[in-house]
């Protein structure tokens, strides 16, 4: 696996387990909730500037990225 694929799946497990432990959900509801409405494509698509901003900040685009694709969780 080349050092940029780990970079980017270590990060979206971080995010995963972040976004889970903010909203007070199991990192498995997190991962179906942020695969189901699009966190996760869009972590792919904007890692290079998503993984320079705080945790707090990239929970809080998570949350804006799945609440226009249809989510629920504010």
């Amino acid at each position: 696996m080349y050092k940029q694929e780990k970079r980017l799946i270590d990060y979206i497990v971080i995010c995963i387990n972040e976004f889970a432990k903010q909203c007070k959900i199991s990192s498995k509801e997190a991962y179906l909730y942020l695969k189901k409405f699009k966190g996760i494509e869009f972590l792919k698509e904007n890692y290079e500037a998503e993984h320079t901003v705080s945790l707090d900040d990239a929970v809080e685009d998570l949350k804006q990225v799945c609440s226009n694709n249809g989510g629920n969780i504010k």
